[in-house]
């Protein structure tokens, strides 16, 4: 959390501090009564999450190893970090994260063998002929697929071959080995290690639409030739209030071919701050998925995309958005993560009515203003965003605010969370203050959390 303003005043005046009083705190504290990954797997399904190697320690490895029971290495496989220059490979995220499974009793998907990001330079600078380019692929996925034989569940071998339209992406395999480039992986793959399941990963492939169409025609095609391919990742980097209508009737048609369904990415992005009705509405939307995958019988199951909104890709992707994943920054579960609980058949214990409160109080007064300040604390719960309300008694007007948003119309006055200072830990609190005017009296309003 980031300090107030400095500056401030802080000689308190006595008998003008006040105890707001407090809305019920929204249920996003305690986790499910039975860890994700065992309600998942009484389902028959997999909870899987993408993770950082790196962090795979104290509060982010517990979380990861208790709630999930899938992982995929979030950039540990790809080209770039595992030959970052020909013929020297570097394996030793990617050996982390699969050791971290086995010991906590995970499968691993391997992300992801062929894509046009994130390749090394020497690869994406040559001057390669077809054939040439033929044995560099077929080297490289018979190394890397071949190193984790036997131990890893599944690959993405190629991800993101189609634009939008359906046609299929101008990248390096595309242009030099023509479109059957993905049927020549795929078979390669199934080469290296028989007993992994082979995967295309692609986005905007969630509902019915040109792209997952034309996905739709190549898996049936690779089917009829024979090719080895076993299932679709829909990656599902979704908006808030934006999954697609026909999300379940898209995953069926492809069951309907014969090949599994993943959900391999999901997240789901809002414009913050995050406020309780966005999270509400994001937790309506996990639950869709969740119900999505959970109606058909080869949807294997979900990926998150990163567990807590500290390890998400959005914020830097797409300025301004976040709030993307079940988990806030402080590692509290948010109402994401209790509908996924409850779409898997858990339950949740709602913490207790009272267990935040918003204390308002003045910390400096002189003729015509005055600074105020405004704790909110939590003993028993958790906050992934807030909202301070209040009606004034005599007149005061605020005419500045720092560490959160303000508005008055009349008397009402109305403070959401900044972007940096929404989650409020169990046991932890934030503050934010404001300057305001004032004659004859300063009564000190009540407040209330939403």
């Amino acid at each position: 959390m980031r300090s107030l303003r400095p500056g401030l005043l802080t000689s308190l005046l006595a008998g003008v501090v006040a105890a707001g009083s407090l809305l019920a705190a929204a249920p996003v504290s305690h986790a499910a009564d039975a860890p994700l990954r065992d309600l998942a797997e009484a389902k028959g399904k997999i909870m899987g999450t993408a993770v950082t190697g790196s962090k795979l320690t104290g509060t982010y490895g517990e979380i990861a190893g208790r709630e999930f029971n899938s992982l995929t290495p979030g950039n540990a496989m790809k080209w770039a970090s595992v030959e970052p220059s020909r013929g020297s490979h570097d394996w030793a995220e990617a050996d982390q994260i699969v050791g971290f499974a086995e010991a906590h009793g995970q499968q691993v998907r391997g992300h992801t063998l062929l894509w046009h990001q994130q390749n090394p330079g020497w690869l994406t600078n040559g001057n390669w002929t077809r054939d040439q380019l033929s044995a560099v692929v077929q080297d490289h996925i018979a190394t890397e697929v071949g190193r984790y034989k036997g131990r890893l569940a599944a690959w993405d071998v190629v991800n993101e071959p189609f634009n939008e339209d359906g046609t299929y992406r101008s990248t390096l395999f595309h242009d030099t080995l023509g479109q059957d480039y993905i049927a020549q992986a795929l078979t390669w793959a199934r080469a290296a290690d028989p007993g992994a399941k082979l995967y295309i990963n692609d986005y905007n492939v969630e509902g019915v639409n040109a792209k997952s169409t034309a996905l739709y025609d190549l898996v049936k095609s690779l089917k009829e030739r024979g090719v080895p391919i076993d299932g679709v990742g829909l990656q599902a980097h979704l908006i808030v209030g934006q999954v697609p209508s026909t999300l379940q009737q898209n995953i069926q048609r492809f069951a309907d071919l014969g090949v599994d369904v993943a959900i391999t990415e999901l997240d789901i992005r809002m414009q913050l701050p995050a406020t309780q009705a966005k999270l509400t509405q994001q937790a309506a939307d996990y639950t869709a998925v969740m119900n999505a995958c959970g109606a058909v019988a080869r949807c294997t199951g979900v990926t998150v995309w990163g567990f807590t909104d500290s390890d998400s890709w959005i914020p830097d992707t797409f300025p301004g958005q976040g709030a993307a994943t079940p988990y806030d920054e402080s590692y509290q579960p948010k109402p994401a993560y209790h509908a996924i609980a409850e779409a898997l058949g858990g339950t949740t214990t709602p913490p207790p009515t009272d267990a935040c409160s918003a204390t308002y109080s003045v910390t400096s007064q002189w003729s015509t203003g005055y600074t105020g300040q405004v704790r909110i604390a939590c003993s028993g719960a958790s906050l992934s965003s807030w909202k301070a309300d209040w009606t004034f008694g005599a007149g005061q007007r605020i005419t500045q605010a720092w560490n959160a948003s303000c508005t008055q119309s009349g008397a009402a006055v109305s403070c959401t969370n900044a972007p940096y200072n929404g989650s409020v830990p169990d046991d932890g609190s934030v503050t934010f203050g404001f300057n305001a005017s004032w004659s004859g009296s300063n009564p000190v309003p009540v407040v209330t959390l939403g």
